[in-house]
């Protein structure tokens, strides 16, 4: 097949979107498809050079909506290239664009919602929401509507959605998310971050890897881990990440009046070789996030065999607990250092186990060859009626996960 990607963005900051389409593309690239990605970024932006694929690129753009004149016009003349268009996230305007040009036509496109209709950011930001309201009716219902499939990656994600807005309708589909965890000389990359990193270096290291941004949660693991640092001196917490809103200054002015400062790092934004020696010169990952469609970066930690400490907002949840590749408690203070005093309290043996069934459960459930294999098949379904993982796929990758197997 030839898939056309659209996204507002590929800039690598703008998270797991962009490394999704990057991940899963490059595996159906390696199946035999052609890839090609369509996006209202400036011709101009240094990224768009080492994206594997061929990138139209139709900014600049000079407002958080990413309007682009040119987009909706080019779909319209080219779209029939290819037998598949898939649109990546809400809320910008390359979703409208595609309905506009494709709406009506007989040139199918799928929507990856990837968390954006949870009903957190209705509760957490309702002036935005209300915004959102007064733009849903004439164009984010429609680009829904009308597309052929609205794809979730889980069932929680698809549960919540329909409670953010009352006028909804979409074909829903469940297309479970993977990656991929590339071999890598450990010794050499978790000597590139300790070097990048040196405080982490002989300690016991407490990982953040994301954006750092209010949704994440970073200022309750800052909280949490310094209730229990005097637990064990050797502790030390990583937040690593692109600083989107300037809240760094903020942690690390919380880090110092909680005592803390000299035992947190933040090195920001970790690329390549030293994004995966943080995995694996990190003993567990922590994700206290207050909404999280899935978390591409809890997958690649399981797949370093690093045990996540997640929060039951992240709708990946549900696995890691019914695996015990990790563990879940609310998204407060209180629960996330429960998760912190549970996992200090394990003995060896306990956190190895945990670390073996963290690798287990990726292998199992989140590799990108399953993500692949039912993408693929819904997209050559060109009725539409492929509903996901049919119940005996979903049942053995239940089992596969499961300790022991």
């Amino acid at each position: 097949m030839k898939i056309l990607h659209v996204l507002a963005s590929v800039d690598p900051r703008a998270g797991g979107p962009v490394e999704g389409v990057r991940r899963s593309g490059v595996a159906m690239q390696n199946a035999g498809h052609e890839i090609e990605v369509a996006t209202c970024d400036s011709p101009d932006d240094a990224y768009l050079a080492t994206f594997p694929f061929p990138v139209h690129a139709f900014g600049p753009t000079s407002n958080r909506y990413s309007y682009s004149a040119y987009l909706a016009p080019w779909l319209a003349s080219h779209a029939r290239r290819f037998d598949a268009v898939v649109v990546h996230g809400l809320w910008q305007y390359h979703g409208f664009a595609t309905w506009k040009a494709l709406h009506g036509s007989d040139v199918l496109y799928y929507v990856y919602a990837h968390g954006m209709l949870d009903p957190w950011f209705k509760e957490a930001y309702p002036l935005k929401h209300l915004k959102k309201w007064l733009y849903w009716p004439w164009a984010e219902y429609r680009v829904l509507r009308d597309a052929r499939a609205v794809i979730f990656t889980t069932e929680e994600e698809r549960t919540r959605a329909r409670q953010s807005f009352w006028l909804y309708r979409a074909r829903e589909r469940i297309v479970p998310f993977g990656t991929t965890v590339p071999e890598v000389d450990v010794a050499s990359v978790r000597e590139a971050f300790l070097q990048a990193v040196p405080a982490a270096r002989g300690k016991r290291v407490v990982l953040f890897l994301g954006r750092v941004h209010p949704k994440k949660g970073c200022d309750l693991l800052i909280d949490a881990f310094a209730r229990v640092a005097q637990r064990d001196p050797a502790l030390h917490l990583v937040i690593a990440g692109p600083d989107e809103t300037g809240w760094v200054t903020s942690l690390r002015a919380q880090a110092q009046a909680a005592g803390i400062v000299h035992r947190l790092s933040l090195p920001g934004m970790l690329q390549g070789d030293l994004k995966w020696g943080a995995f694996h010169a990190s003993d567990v990952f922590a994700l206290p996030s207050h909404q999280e469609n899935f978390g591409v970066a809890v997958a690649e930690a399981l797949g370093c065999g690093l045990p996540a400490l997640i929060s039951d907002k992240v709708n990946v949840w549900r696995e890691i607990e019914e695996d015990g590749a990790g563990l879940v408690a609310p998204d407060t203070v209180e629960g996330t250092e429960r998760s912190l005093v549970r996992w200090l309290e394990f003995d060896d043996a306990a956190r190895e186990a945990m670390r073996v069934q963290a690798a287990r459960t990726f292998n199992a459930r989140f590799r990108v060859e399953t993500m692949v294999s039912v993408l693929t098949s819904l997209l050559e379904t060109k009725g539409g009626q492929h509903a996901g993982l049919k119940n005996d796929t979903l049942s053995s990758l239940r089992e596969a996960a499961q300790p022991g197997r």
